[in-house]
């Protein structure tokens, strides 16, 4: 369904270029939060739980301590230390603290939570898939470059 910006809002104003092309970014967005909301429902995971595991799975074995999560992390609003705790109760890791230095906690991703994320791998690449059906992979290197020159940064 495409429906243009304005139309989205319920506007007759015709919206200056700039600010049309926020509010239809953060309308896109908005969009894409709730199918992969949807998507991860069953697995009663939150979109920041399935990041956090992903970077724990891409750490190859080895621990992840919560600064190198925090720095790895798609959306930054989110309480680290909370994430992480949430994942443990659900057995999908553990949290080791270091012996000789106790302000040292290293994170890892259990063989739980290694075969529910190859589970929810499946079901996030179809929405995504879903998401972008419409657009060509010349459509998506278009937007990707576009997107690059927004300038942002965590730092």
């Amino acid at each position: 369904m495409n429906m243009n910006v304005e139309e989205r809002i319920k506007t007759t104003t015709a919206l200056p270029l700039g600010r049309r092309t926020i509010i239809h970014i953060t309308l896109v967005n908005n969009h894409i939060q709730d199918v992969l909301f949807q998507a991860l429902k069953p697995f009663d995971l939150s979109i920041q739980q399935f990041n956090v595991l992903r970077i724990l799975r891409g750490q190859k074995g080895e621990p992840a301590n919560l600064s190198t999560l925090n720095e790895r992390m798609v959306s930054r609003m989110s309480n680290t230390t909370r994430l992480v705790d949430k994942l443990i109760s659900k057995g999908y890791a553990v949290r080791n603290t270091c012996p000789e230095n106790r302000r040292k906690v290293e994170i890892r991703l259990t063989k739980e939570g290694l075969s529910a994320l190859a589970e929810m791998d499946q079901v996030v690449e179809q929405a995504e898939k879903d998401l972008l059906n419409a657009m060509s992979p010349e459509d998506l290197n278009t937007l990707n470059n576009l997107l690059d020159k927004i300038e942002y940064s965590y730092e």
